[in-house]
């Protein structure tokens, strides 16, 4: 079906017998982003069909780049695992300028230690891919169509219709919600005639995936103007399977097709690596700096996440981990509204929550992009003046943007957080939890598993006579005592901040209440419990 490079191939899926078929949810695309939706929604009870226009993994490695926050969410649906233990683990990243061999600066993404998750790990798309189908193969309610290509989509305000080309025929779907997850070349953003706004930038790079053993540190290294590519910029990373991604600026105006001719990228990896370094080339591409997004990602009953609702350059890990928090941001509310918990207007939220996201994830990736490709007189001296005063001057080194690595959002401007459910310290409604060991069971554990997928109340010390039931809330609520020291005189599920490393890491003391929303970003914090105060918040964060 495809010429493309293959990592793994899959049976074209027969079309359904079922010839007026009708599901709850349907996803487009079986990319990362997709594939982490799928599986939260089958978490949360949901079927769902993902339908996929190639019959196979491709080759490729794509996106390798994936940060604690996207390890996060993986760690709450039971996939983290595998690929911690698959990929090169690293938080240093080291800048470089012309001949000198030792860096001008250096950072390191991880400030804060004794964290689970490490601050990113590198593994290939199709790693990250094949783990994900691993984990779906075992849940009954989701069904992965390859060979799938969507070929018209025609909303309404109460289903979509998706009519679907599959080995030369054609059949129809209804859906109540379509979750567009089809890339930077969708479909389904074509069928609806939207584009992108925003700016494409007057650069290329070339991605090569070369294989070699080579002991250098995982790190991430990025050259200003190396002597193997003079006047422009590169980056290594190291993969698992002795793979290393290179990326050489190649300039504008250029001839993709020669560029890409075999012996021109050996002779770039050469001039990099060394002359006589042995390697085997496994992969190349040249990519063209874009930032820019949908206006709107929700459109009715048709919702855009992942590059289908917005583009970022790369170099800064923000398109496949912002992707992934799209969807971990969108599931819990579309799950609710599914149940009839929650009204449909709740996702619009989604529309507001990540289109500042993403918003915010253009502005970092326009900067790192002037910085790294400056494009008049004054913008190249000032990159050279932060260069040149980086390795001695402490205060030059924040204006260093070799591409601002990515971070989760702190929503502050949605309607879900009332700002008065609030106090002057600590984790602020909107922010993701922070993670921080604890004792449960009589065993070390980590905060982040207490936060299972649901509305999740945190007290501090004591809080005699706080249950969920009485709240009579629409959803349900867990409820989780967190207690200082070691307190031989509690039950044994007892959650314990041993070493006071959580109390500190959300700005929490005895008496103070936190609520966490089901994708762990606080929705509300108090001094003191209130039962009304909690009921209000939960029923603000569903749309109520």
């Amino acid at each position: 079906m495809t010429d493309i490079p293959v990592w793994r191939h899959f049976a074209i899926t027969p079309p359904p017998k079922d010839s007026a078929e009708r599901v709850s949810v349907v996803i487009v695309g079986a990319g990362p982003v997709g594939l982490t939706l799928a599986l939260d929604l089958a978490h949360k009870g949901h079927r769902v069909v993902v339908l996929n226009r190639l019959d196979c993994i491709p080759a490729g490695s794509k996106a390798i780049c994936f940060s604690k926050r996207t390890l996060d969410i993986w760690q709450r649906l039971g996939v983290a695992a595998p690929m911690l233990a698959k990929g090169v683990t690293w938080n240093v990243g080291k800048v470089f300028w012309r001949t000198s061999p030792e860096p001008v600066f250096q950072f390191d993404l991880l400030p804060v230690k004794g964290q689970q998750m490490p601050a990113f790990i590198n593994l290939q798309q199709y790693h990250v891919e094949e783990m994900l189908l691993s984990e779906i193969a075992r849940r009954p309610n989701i069904e992965v169509r390859w060979g799938h290509c969507v070929d018209k989509v025609q909303p309404s305000s109460e289903s979509v219709h998706v009519q679907v080309e599959c080995n030369g025929g054609r059949y129809d779907i209804e859906c109540a919600w379509l979750v567009a997850c089809d890339g930077h070349r969708s479909t389904v953003r074509r069928e609806l005639g939207l584009d992108f706004e925003g700016r494409i930038f007057e650069e290329n790079f070339l991605i090569a995936d070369i294989k070699m053993h080579e002991e250098r540190p995982a790190e991430r290294w990025f050259w200003f103007d190396p002597p193997f590519n003079p006047g422009k910029s590169a980056l290594l990373h190291k993969q698992p399977d002795d793979v290393w991604r290179l990326d050489f600026q190649l300039g504008w105006n250029i001839d993709r097709h020669a560029e890409l001719a075999e012996d021109k990228v050996r002779s770039r990896v050469r001039r990099m690596i060394g002359e006589d370094a042995a390697f085997e080339l496994e992969w190349s591409s040249i990519y063209t700096f874009q930032c820019r997004r949908l206006e709107r990602f929700v459109h009715d009953r048709v919702i855009f996440a992942g590059d289908s609702a917005h583009l970022v350059s790369p170099f800064g890990a923000r398109g496949a981990n912002g992707g992934i928090q799209d969807v971990d941001n969108l599931c819990w509310k579309l799950a609710l509204v599914l149940k009839g918990a929650a009204p449909s207007g709740l996702l619009a939220s989604y529309d507001v929550e990540r289109g500042q996201a993403a918003s915010e994830n253009l502005r970092h990736s326009t900067r790192s992009t002037e910085f790294i490709t400056p494009k008049t007189t004054v913008s190249r001296a000032f990159r050279n003046a932060v260069l040149s005063l980086a390795r001695e001057h402490r205060f030059a080194r924040a204006y260093v943007n070799s591409g601002r690595l990515s971070v989760p959002a702190v929503l502050r401007d949605s309607p879900l957080f009332d700002e008065t459910a609030k106090d002057d310290a600590g984790l602020e409604p909107g922010a993701p939890a922070v993670d921080a060991p604890i004792a449960r069971n009589g065993r070390r554990d980590w905060f982040l598993h207490t936060l299972r997928g649901e509305f999740t109340l945190i007290t501090f010390g004591d809080a005699p006579g706080i249950a969920a039931g009485p709240l009579e809330l629409p959803v349900p609520l867990d409820v989780v005592h967190v207690h200082r020291g070691t307190r031989a005189d509690l039950a044994d599920d007892a959650v314990l901040d041993v070493d006071g490393k959580l109390a500190t890491a959300l700005g929490a003391s005895d008496g103070h209440c936190l609520l966490f929303r089901p994708d762990q970003h606080l929705a509300a914090r108090w001094t003191h419990y209130s039962p009304d105060r909690v009921r209000m918040a939960v029923r603000r964060s569903i749309g109520h």
